[in-house]
C-alpha cells in the first residue's frame, strides 16, 4: 500500500510540474535612503538626518491567460516587507508589511509600485516617556508605499537591477491622536533576482480579439462601514462610528464605472468632540447640543482589477450641523467582491490631507 500511495505522490507532482506555466517569481532587495516631507509645521522637531531602510519584495509575474493581466499589461503582484531607521530616537523605526502590485510602462522599463499594509513603530506617543511624538498616537499603523522605478532584468544570468524614487506614508488614520503622520521621500537602488531560469511566452488574445466591448446596466449599491477613531484630543477616548452609504454605479467600460450616492454619518467621536468645545472654550458658540450626525452626498469612480477595485470618492456634507475640518471630504481605499453582488472594503476617509477614520465595510451590489 505504501509504494502505491508514493508512486501516487510523484506521478501527481510530476503531472502538475508538466503542465503549462502560468507564472514565474523574482525577488527585489532595494535599499532607500531619503527625506521625512514638511506636510505640517507640527513636526518641524521630528526632523533629524535622513531616513534610511530597506524593502525586501516577492513578486509573481503574470502572463495574460486570464484577461485582466492583458488589460493591465501584465502586472506582478506579491507582498513586501520595510524596515526604516527614521533616524530620530523619538520616532524609532518602523517595520511594515504590504501587499502590492507592480505596473508596467514604456516597453516594460519603467515599474509603479503601489502597495498597501500595516506597520509596527517602535515609540510611539506616551505621554510621559515620549510625549515629543506627536506623529504616532499608536504601535501600529496603516502604511501605503509607491516606488516608480526604471528596471532591466537579467542583465547578468538571472541577477537585474532598478532604481528610481519611493514615497513611504505611516499614519493610524485617527485611530488614536495623536495623528500628524510621517511621509518619507527617498531615492532607492535595488537588485532583483529571478527564481525561474524561462518564461512563458506573454498571451495577446485580447489585442487580437479587438477592443473589448462591455455594456451593464445601473447597479444599486448599499454599504455599511465602521470602525474606530478618536479627536486630535489627545485622551479624548476612542468611540465607535458608522455609516450607511447608498449609491448607483454605472459601468462605462471593462475597467471603469462611475458612482453617484448619499450616505448618513454617525460619528460618536464628534458628539465627544462638540461636549468638549462646548465645556472648555466658553466663548466659543458651540453649546453641546449640536447634532454630531452628518449627511453627504458624492461621485466616485472604481476601477476593476479582477476581483479588487480601488475606490475614490470626493464628497459634500449636505446636513452639516457643526462644523468639523471643512465640508468637503474624500474617500480612497479598495473594495474585494466575493461574488457577482458582495463585496468587502477597506477605506480611508480624509478632509485634504487630515484623516479622519480607516472605515471597514461590507455591501452588497444588485
Amino acid at each position: 500500500m505504501k509504494p502505491f500511495l508514493t508512486y501516487t505522490f510523484i506521478f501527481v507532482a510530476l503531472l502538475g510540474f508538466s503542465q503549462d506555466k502560468e507564472h514565474t517569481s523574482y525577488f527585489d532587495v532595494n535599499y532607500f535612503k531619503g527625506n521625512i516631507s514638511l506636510h505640517n509645521n507640527d513636526i518641524l522637531h521630528l526632523i533629524k538626518g535622513h531616513p534610511e531602510g530597506v524593502i525586501l519584495s516577492w513578486n509573481k509575474k503574470t502572463y495574460g491567460f486570464n484577461n485582466w493581466e492583458q488589460r493591465y499589461n501584465y502586472p506582478d503582484y506579491g507582498v513586501s516587507f520595510i524596515y526604516q531607521n527614521l533616524k530620530n530616537d523619538v520616532l524609532g523605526d518602523n517595520y511594515s508589511m504590504y501587499a502590492h502590485y507592480n505596473f508596467y510602462f514604456f516597453n516594460r522599463n519603467v515599474m509603479m509600485r503601489i502597495g498597501q499594509g500595516l506597520a509596527l513603530t517602535t515609540n510611539p506617543y506616551d505621554k510621559e516617556t515620549n510625549y515629543r511624538n506627536n506623529a504616532f498616537g499608536s504601535k501600529l499603523l496603516s502604511s501605503t508605499y509607491v516606488m516608480l522605478n526604471y528596471k532591466k532584468e537579467r542583465i547578468v544570468d538571472n541577477f537585474g537591477l532598478q532604481g528610481g524614487l519611493s514615497l513611504i506614508h505611516y499614519s493610524n488614520a485617527n485611530l488614536k491622536a495623536p495623528n500628524t503622520s510621517i511621509n518619507s521621500i527617498t531615492l532607492n537602488l535595488g537588485v532583483t533576482y529571478n527564481l525561474d531560469a524561462e518564461e512563458p511566452e506573454y498571451i495577446t488574445t485580447l489585442s487580437q480579439q479587438g477592443k473589448e466591448k462591455y455594456t451593464q446596466t445601473l447597479k444599486y449599491n448599499l454599504v455599511f462601514r465602521t470602525g474606530i477613531n478618536e479627536s486630535d484630543v489627545v485622551g479624548s477616548g476612542q468611540f465607535p462610528f458608522y455609516i450607511v452609504s447608498a449609491y448607483v454605479d454605472k459601468r462605462i467600460n471593462v475597467k471603469s464605472a462611475f458612482q453617484l450616492g448619499t450616505e448618513v454619518f454617525f460619528s460618536n467621536f464628534l458628539k465627544e468632540y462638540i461636549h468638549y468645545r462646548s465645556v472648555s472654550y466658553p466663548e466659543e458658540p458651540t453649546t453641546g447640543n449640536e447634532d454630531h450626525k452628518r449627511v453627504g452626498v458624492f461621485v466616485g469612480h472604481e476601477l476593476f482589477v479582477n476581483r479588487t477595485s480601488l475606490v475614490t470618492q470626493l464628497g459634500y456634507y449636505a446636513y452639516y450641523p457643526f462644523d468639523f475640518e471643512g465640508r468637503t471630504y474624500f474617500r480612497v481605499g479598495l473594495k474585494r467582491y466575493i461574488n457577482d453582488n458582495w463585496f468587502g472594503a477597506l477605506t480611508l476617509k480624509s478632509h485634504g490631507a487630515k484623516a479622519e477614520a480607516v472605515e471597514f465595510g461590507i455591501g452588497v451590489r444588485l
